[in-house]
């Protein structure tokens, strides 16, 4: 992945614990991402068309109505760790889909919402694991747009980490001569090289205008930290 990953990290602890529901964009590069860490994922699909472009890509493949329970019972996904609802753009579906896993009573779920209506209706049912890429994606660019921010990743309850570019009202200093954590609530985490590699950041450390550094603290001092 890179540094600020787009997409979720979902774990599970034993082989084939991963089921996808909706193979569009956002569940394949789900499901992709996932395969390439070394996690089996099954995907599911009602489109055999889908499916069958996606032969070979995951682990296994298989056209279903996932909004069926005794499907979704026939491929043993009650079995598996967790289960993710990538069904953004159809709220009837997703929905019916979410209700036969929460009826399983065996995975983790996680849905994707294409709107607060949608991920409001998932957290009512009881579902934790509730993500909103678009939403997500457009607060990250307007925080890149408006800063010094190479790269944002909100955590949640206005914490955010970043990569941004040493100011040069700090530069020549050490990192605990700065203000970044004493003004700003904000910590250097790593610190990049010439050569792309990255070392952590000591009190010690000598920052220099123009280096990438990785930071974290409040997302709107993040902003002025570096501004």
């Amino acid at each position: 992945m890179g540094s600020f990953p787009f997409l979720p990290r979902i774990h599970g602890s034993d082989a084939g614990d991963v089921a996808i529901i909706g193979l569009g964009r956002f569940g394949t590069a789900m499901g992709e991402e996932l395969v390439a860490s070394g996690v089996q994922v099954l995907g599911i699909d009602i489109s055999a068309d889908v499916v069958q472009a996606m032969k070979g890509r995951f682990t296994q493949v298989v056209r279903a109505d996932a909004s069926n329970i005794e499907a979704l019972q026939q491929l043993g996904v009650q079995d598996f760790q967790t289960a993710v609802v990538a069904i953004g753009d159809n709220l009837a579906a997703s929905i019916l889909v979410a209700s036969a896993l929460i009826k399983l009573d065996g995975p983790e779920i996680w849905a994707k919402a294409a709107s607060e209506q949608q991920a409001e209706i998932f957290r009512q049912l009881g579902i934790k694991h509730v993500f909103e890429p678009e939403k997500n994606m457009g607060q990250r660019a307007a925080h890149l747009i408006t800063s010094r921010l190479s790269d944002f990743f909100d955590l949640g309850n206005g914490f955010a980490l970043a990569i941004a570019t040493v100011p040069e009202r700090v530069s020549g200093k050490l990192v605990r001569d700065t203000r970044f954590r004493s003004e700003y609530g904000v910590s250097l985490v790593g610190i990049k090289n010439e050569d792309g590699t990255w070392d952590q950041v000591s009190p010690a450390t000598k920052l220099i205008a123009g280096q990438t550094v990785l930071a974290a603290g409040p997302n709107n001092n993040l902003e002025r930290a570096f501004s």
